[in-house]
């Protein structure tokens, strides 16, 4: 493992967890300090993250699947296991529906591919930092599928969409959909701490443990559509 201090409160602190110098080099250059992100520190295996992330304390950990001694969703698990984590954006060449939903049931915020561009990285790693989840649309609606397979996936066991009031599913609805929490605010003027609020009441009532989670339940009661 190797770390590095970052200053200024107002950037994002990454961990990058990947067993190739060369892919955390170059998620280096792209998580730039002008960008608003300071690299604090990279793991080149699953087994070095938990330890990191309490000696750096990231805001976002850019996690790998594949890596030679523990893999990213077993490493994913082990830091939900603990309490005041950060969020969990899983960035791997595999497009494989098996692991990219394994990695979601340990409890990543989220998955892009290594082939996406640039900007793309760079808005993920922002919006997951800011506690949204991302779903790379090359492979989302296939890995809800075997997601929703699982015995313990979340949609399967949640609690029934008529617990909600129509303005909380009105949220649910725009949380499947990908919106931040200010653009929810926007598209339903109202302020972002209302907005909180009623994610907060989502999760209590359908007993959803986070977003990813919500957006899955979303989909799966059809209040999103793939058109959509």
């Amino acid at each position: 493992m190797t770390g590095a201090t970052g200053g200024g409160d107002a950037l994002i602190r990454v961990l990058l967890v990947d067993d190739q110098e060369l892919v955390r080099s170059g998620l280096t250059r792209i998580l730039r300090r002008r960008d608003g992100f300071v690299v604090v520190g990279e793991c080149e295996d699953g087994d070095q993250v938990v330890a990191a992330v309490e000696e750096l304390r990231p805001d976002v950990v850019v996690m790998d699947l594949r890596m030679r001694r523990t893999s990213g969703i077993d490493a994913t698990a082990a830091l939900r296991r603990r309490a005041d984590t950060p969020p969990v954006l899983v960035l791997t060449t595999f497009d494989d529906d098996e692991l990219l939903s394994g990695a979601l049931r340990a409890g990543a915020a989220g998955f892009l591919l290594k082939d996406s561009p640039a900007e793309d990285v760079v808005r993920g790693v922002a919006a997951v930092a800011a506690g949204h989840a991302l779903l790379d649309p090359a492979v989302t609606w296939r890995v809800l599928d075997r997601f929703r397979a699982s015995p313990d996936a979340p949609a399967a066991v949640a609690g029934p969409i008529e617990e909600l009031t129509a303005r909380e599913r009105e949220v649910l609805e725009l949380m499947g959909r990908g919106l931040s929490n200010g653009e929810i605010a926007a598209t339903l003027v109202i302020s972002e701490v209302t907005v909180k609020s009623h994610i907060g009441r989502i999760f209590t009532k359908l007993d959803l443990r986070d977003r990813a989670a919500a957006i899955v339940y979303a989909f799966d009661r059809g209040l999103v559509s793939p058109a959509g």
